[in-house]
Order: structure tokens, then sequence, then C-alpha cells
């Protein structure tokens, strides 16, 4: 099957988006090949390190906040 990794990526930020700390940082507990595309899109920092989080940039951030109501919020 093929798989559209855009919408793997948009999905992904948003759920990065739930686990939110610090102001812009995340649990790095997603798929690696999905963390580094978001990466080399400029929406988060390196995934790659000893730390267990990411930072989003503010690009990411907002896009990330979007991408959660637009994906997984309930209407009303």
């Amino acid at each position: 099957m093929k798989l559209d990794t855009d919408r793997i990526d948009d999905a992904v930020l948003a759920l990065l988006y739930l686990g939110l700390h610090e102001g812009d940082r995340a649990w790095k507990s997603f798929d690696w090949e999905a963390m580094g595309r978001l990466h080399a899109r400029g929406l988060i920092s390196d995934p790659l390190g000893r730390a267990k989080s990411v930072a989003f940039t503010a690009d990411g951030q907002d896009r990330a906040a979007a991408l959660l109501e637009s994906l997984f919020g309930k209407a009303g």
C-alpha cells in the first residue's frame, strides 16, 4: 500500500502538540522518518540526539495547533 506521507506528517505534528510542555517542547515518541520530515520542513528541532523531546518552531507550533483542531476537534 502506498501511503500519503504529507497526511501522516500532519497527523504526527498534530499529535505532537498533545504532548506540548515547557512552552514549545513535545515528547518525541513517533516514527523517526516522519519526525525527520517535520524537521526538514522547519517545523520542529532536530529529533536526533539525547533529548527526549523536540522543540516546535513558531510556525510548527501554530500549524500543529491548527491541525489538531481541524483533524481531531469536535464541532460545536
